[in-house]
């Protein structure tokens, strides 16, 4: 079972498909989020958001903070890019 991913910026859906794997940067530090994560919303800081496939592609890039939300394997980010 993965995660559904969705990332959405103020101007566009940036992403939005199932994953393995997310890491973000917490405002506490950086944290991976993985199937059947504990639910939590956690504001962001600038850093790298990064997500693998279930093909074992990664891909990540830069975010100036946003908040992310986990609830029943739904991971939703919202970012500003």
């Amino acid at each position: 079972m993965s995660l559904n991913l969705k990332i959405v910026s103020p101007e566009k859906i940036v992403f939005d498909g199932d994953v393995e794997k997310v890491i973000v940067p917490g405002t506490v530090g950086r944290f991976e989020i993985l199937n059947d994560h504990a639910p939590i919303i956690s504001s962001l800081d600038p850093g790298v958001v990064e997500y693998e496939l279930s093909d074992g592609e990664r891909t990540q890039f830069n975010i100036l903070g946003g908040f992310v939300e986990v609830k029943k394997n739904k991971v939703s980010l919202c970012v500003e890019l």
